[in-house]
């Protein structure tokens, strides 16, 4: 007898990064707009960081509002309301590694999508605003693609 198959859809996302202060929240963010009520969207980072005000103005221009997203750790977010996901999807290396070592304890799968990191970027305001507009446009591309088959899709 074969063990049941996993919906195809989660149900629950985690979306995991260093710090959880750019990628991640735009990642959650994103994915939340899409679809309000089929998923519950989170993020986490291996470290806390600090909320950036360039992720915050770009998602602003999107019409999103994370001003008041709170950085929060995988262990800050397991004492608050537990690990329950069932897709954690790292856009770093180091939140790789932390969610495989979750899947020791916790049933989820994982899904790397290396994701560049835009405070790296040089160069006058416009230039480092577009670098995270590039992530963020990234982010939404691999969404839609990610999640337009799981029938959750609105539009």
């Amino acid at each position: 007898m074969s063990a049941p198959t996993r919906p195809r859809t989660p149900q629950a996302v985690l979306f995991a990064c260093g710090q959880n202060s750019v990628r991640s929240p735009m990642a959650e963010s994103l994915l939340h707009q899409m679809f309000p009520k089929a998923l519950y969207v989170k993020s986490a980072g291996v470290r806390k960081g600090e909320l950036d005000p360039f992720a915050v103005a770009v998602m602003a221009e999107l019409g999103q509002d994370i001003s008041k997203h709170k950085p929060m750790t995988f262990d800050e977010l397991e004492d608050w309301e537990g690990l329950n996901f069932d897709l954690i999807i790292t856009l770093a290396p180091e939140a790789h590694h932390k969610a495989l070592e979750l899947t020791h304890t916790i049933a989820a799968d994982v899904e790397y999508w290396p994701t560049q990191d835009p405070t790296v970027t040089e160069g006058s305001r416009e230039q480092k605003l577009q670098a995270y507009r590039d992530v963020c446009d990234g982010l939404l591309a691999r969404i839609r693609k990610r999640f337009a088959k799981s029938g959750a899709a609105s539009g």
